[in-house]
């Protein structure tokens, strides 16, 4: 793993997006954002999370 990976949280991704928290929780519960579960906390890597947002991006 890089020492420069970013981890971000629920509240970080929410923010990023400009979306409350409990949309992140939803779209993370049903497999809609690249996430991972560390202990009963939800990360997600920055550099997944960036290249989701191009792949997304790319299907308008």
């Amino acid at each position: 793993m890089s020492d420069n990976m970013r981890y971000l949280s629920v509240e970080e991704v929410a923010k990023r997006f400009g979306v409350h928290v409990t949309t992140i929780y939803r779209l993370a519960k049903r497999g809609k954002l690249p996430v991972f579960k560390v202990g009963n906390q939800w990360r997600f890597s920055e550099t997944r999370l960036e290249a989701w947002m191009v792949e997304k991006e790319h299907l308008k």
